[in-house]
């Protein structure tokens, strides 16, 4: 209405603002030590993944994935151990530790059930190509 001035009522911002980091994003230690100590966790997670992927460039596919596997496992570790992790923590610490255990828990199972010779032989698993189609050989 015209010439009505509305007090106490205000629009909401356009951009979120003021949003909380997860529990846990504190850098696990403190501003004395550079970026890559201060973030030791991720770091080290990283570290993993890229010592896998360099193992499977030389030719051992299996042992490179089994790492490239450890580093979510891993990660889930110390997401749910320690207190302060800081750019490993992204949402809630159930979240991050789920998603980190099942990522890492699918790609050692996918490594070891890999063919040709498998690790660990799981009949579900052997059958599926022909479940969705295609023929295995």
């Amino acid at each position: 209405m015209p010439g009505v001035t509305r007090r106490g009522r205000r629009r909401p911002p356009v951009t979120t603002q003021g949003t909380v980091p997860p529990e846990g994003a504190a850098a696990a230690l403190g501003r004395g030590h550079v970026l890559p100590l201060r973030q030791w966790p991720i770091t080290l997670v990283l570290l993993v993944a890229a010592a896998g992927l360099l193992i499977t460039w030389q030719g051992h596919f299996r042992l490179g994935l089994l790492a490239v596997g450890a580093a979510p496992l891993l990660g889930a570790l110390l997401r749910l151990g320690l207190p302060d992790v800081g750019m490993l923590a992204v949402r809630s610490r159930f979240t991050d530790v789920t998603l980190m255990f099942v990522l890492g828990g699918v790609i050692v199972l996918l490594t070891l059930v890999a063919q040709p010779d498998p690790w660990l032989r799981v009949p579900v698993l052997e059958n599926i190509g022909r479940l969705i189609g295609h023929p295995m050989r």
